[in-house]
């Protein structure tokens, strides 16, 4: 680790270095994983209010017990932690990014030093440090950290804990503000198991459309369509895809992971990258009612939180497997979003982050 030049750790930094050594929890009443589990990750940042949801909604899947959990933290928060260490339903493994910004503070890079340029500073007429991005902004520790905890997270999940190391099936990603239906796992299980039968240019299977407003549209037959970031999953052969693209990730000036990975990673594979689902979402993203994307009707479609209440409620349909073994896949060709060429929101400028990002990808190689 010397070797890769790492920023100087924080007291904090060393210390979530040591917790991430630590086995994971409720071994005792599941001491054993099924032998074909899928791994589920859940990365979270400090909304506790929405990690309630999604916990109470986790511990209502069905099959959930024969798997572990992972629970990747951008922070040390106590409140979140306490959240997952009331988790009972499954094996749980927390781990905690040890470079995140939040966990430097003001102790300097990653976190913010006062030397550091700020906005639209002119680095040699203040003296101060950092490289803009295309749009003249200088870097935001609050938002690089969600791309260097993505790309951390993967990283350490798949090469870097021991737990899945050796493991070359599935892993599912989900998010602190994503509602999974009693469904998700078993639908998920058969999704993996059609993928490489039913479409072998599939590179990934997903729990929900990548249209965040769409619920599915109850067809009866499996959808192929570009990856959505929303529930979904790949193996191990597909993250090795990704880990060799790690220049191209690392160095395109947009500060989110996804649109960083459909407009320079997914294109640079020399096709198209489709993810398998089914017709009827199995997993829904929510936000806090009236603060986003837009009211009214997408609204209602998407979720939304209101004093910890979820206006998202599973029917009969998503309590039981959904998806057809027997069914055709019908493909979406042509999708609208981020293309090859496109340059990118800006974000990711500053040479240190990307040189921080390229240090994640060999950490545990």
């Amino acid at each position: 680790m010397a070797r890769l030049n790492l920023p100087k750790q924080s007291e904090l930094s060393l210390q979530l270095e040591k917790l991430n050594q630590l086995p994971p929890r409720n071994l005792d009443l599941y001491p054993k994983l099924a032998d074909d589990h899928i791994t589920i990750v859940l990365y979270v940042h400090n909304r506790p209010q929405y990690l309630k949801v999604v916990v109470d909604s986790l511990s209502k899947v069905v099959g959930i017990s024969e798997t572990l959990l992972v629970v990747s933290h951008d922070g040390y928060f106590k409140q979140m932690n306490k959240i997952v260490e009331s988790i009972k339903f499954c094996q749980v493994k927390q781990i905690f990014a040890p470079y995140s910004p939040h966990v430097f503070y003001s102790k300097g890079f990653p976190g913010v030093s006062p030397a550091d340029c700020k906005e639209k500073d002119n680095a040699s007429e203040k003296g101060c440090i950092g490289n803009p991005d295309q749009y003249g902004n200088h870097r935001s520790p609050k938002i690089v950290s969600l791309k260097h905890h993505w790309w951390w997270m993967m990283n350490m999940v798949w090469d870097g804990m021991k737990e899945t190391k050796g493991h070359s099936g599935h892993i599912l990603f989900i998010e602190e503000d994503h509602f999974i239906f009693p469904n998700a796992y078993l639908n998920l299980k058969v999704l993996a198991d059609l993928k490489p039968v039913k479409c072998p240019d599939c590179y990934a299977a997903n729990l929900a459309p990548s249209d965040v407003n769409s619920r599915g549209e109850n067809w009866n037959s499996l959808i192929a369509e570009r990856m959505g970031n929303v529930g979904y999953s790949f193996n191990r052969t597909v993250w090795e895809k990704i880990h060799r693209k790690a220049k191209e990730f690392c160095f395109f000036d947009d500060y989110n992971w996804d649109i960083t990975m459909w407009a320079t990673v997914y294109p640079s594979f020399g096709g198209p990258v489709y993810s398998l689902r089914g017709p009827r979402t199995s997993a829904v993203h929510f936000g806090k009612c009236g603060l986003h994307q837009g009211h009214g009707e997408k609204e209602k479609k998407s979720g939304c939180i209101d004093n910890g209440a979820m206006n998202i409620v599973a029917e009969e349909t998503d309590k039981a497997v959904n998806v057809n073994k027997e069914w055709e896949v019908r493909v979406y060709e042509n999708q609208p979003g981020y293309q090859a060429g496109f340059k990118g929101w800006g974000g990711w400028g500053d040479e240190r982050d990307r040189e921080l990002c390229m240090k994640f990808a060999e950490m545990y190689h």
